[in-house]
């Protein structure tokens, strides 16, 4: 069985999902491949975990880096854990092409798959697809829409210009 929690963001409804030990699913509400993790069974629960999570959230929609990842439990097969994976290594307010991405990988054939891979993350924001973008640096897909994404990465770039007087 899993646990669900709801929070509020600045940019709307998002559901959280735990298997009691670990994060398995974080959607905004109406996104795509919204639940596609999630059991078939789920209950709403106030748990440890969700705590965690949401510290990391609200550091992050503060504009800072969480500096920790809370625990991950990635539901997929085996590509697209290893694409979630690279995901995780991509720094706040940075960003990679899906070719880098499937370069990375030792695949640089993959382009393609590698985006089908980010347009299926089930962790969105912690695992950060939204950090991906056209070979070009143009926007292109997110679950969550175009409009969040490129609020995200906005956000992210904000908060890594430091004003003038701290330099």
């Amino acid at each position: 069985m899993d646990y669900i929690y709801h929070y509020r963001s600045p940019l709307g409804p998002i559901t959280l999902a735990s298997d009691g030990q670990a994060l398995v699913g974080l959607w905004f509400d109406g996104q795509k491949n919204w639940g596609s993790t999630l059991a078939t069974a789920y209950g709403e629960a106030d748990l440890p975990m969700f705590r965690d999570a949401l510290r990391w959230l609200e550091s992050y929609f503060a504009g800072q880096d969480p500096g920790f990842t809370p625990a991950l439990a990635l539901r997929g097969t085996p590509f697209r854990r290893s694409v979630w994976q690279n995901l995780l290594a991509i720094p706040f307010g940075e960003t990679r092409t899906y070719g880098e991405l499937a370069r990375s990988l030792g695949m640089p054939g993959a382009a393609q798959a590698v985006g089908s891979a980010v347009g299926h993350n089930p962790i969105s924001l912690i695992v950060p697809c939204h950090r991906v973008v056209g070979a070009d640096g143009g926007l292109t897909g997110y679950a969550g829409g175009l409009e969040k994404k490129a609020w995200l990465l906005r956000m992210e770039a904000a908060a890594l210009i430091k004003p003038i007087g701290s330099i």
